[in-house]
């Protein structure tokens, strides 16, 4: 098995730079929407399997993580979105990695905030007081959910797999 990385973010602008039909096998742990959406919409494209990994973030429980196809989930935000755009594209069903687990709220701590003491490098065109609060992840959850991702992946690849 041979697994390919690039050190580029995928975007809409980007996607030109990949040839799917090299691919046995899409990994999606895209953190924007529309990255996510053409990434799906260029695998499907192109007939190759992908799998994607909703959201990570705001999860204290790593064991909450199921496998399930986008349109049987519930729960999670990101998968939310993403179920309401697919559909919109026509895009019928779509591997997913997502937690049933609530998203945590964040504790409003202005004394580290941000929004309150602003770090960004001067000259920078969207501060950080200007944008809303990228949501935050536990060091010990977003690992376990790419593992849940590689061992789909795995097993599907091996004919030993498939959608509970």
């Amino acid at each position: 098995m041979v697994v390919n990385s690039y050190k580029t973010f995928y975007a809409p602008s980007t996607a030109a730079q990949f040839d799917f039909s090299q691919y046995d096998y899409v990994v999606d742990a895209i953190d924007t929407v529309t990255g996510k959406l053409e990434l799906v919409e260029q695998a499907n494209l192109s007939g190759v399997p992908i799998i994607s990994c909703m959201g990570a973030a705001d999860k204290l429980d790593p064991t909450a993580f199921e496998v399930a196809d986008i349109y049987d989930t519930s729960v999670c935000p990101l998968a939310r979105v993403m179920r309401r755009e697919l559909k919109k594209r026509g895009i019928r069903s779509l591997k997913v990695v997502y937690s049933k687990e609530p998203p945590l709220k964040p504790i409003e701590d202005m004394s580290i905030s941000c929004r309150a003491h602003c770090i960004c490098p001067p000259g920078t065109a969207r501060k950080c007081t200007q944008r809303r609060q990228i949501p935050g992840s536990n060091a010990f959850v977003p690992p376990i959910a790419g593992l849940i991702l590689a061992g789909e992946v795995v097993k599907d690849l091996t004919g030993t797999g498939g959608i509970r």
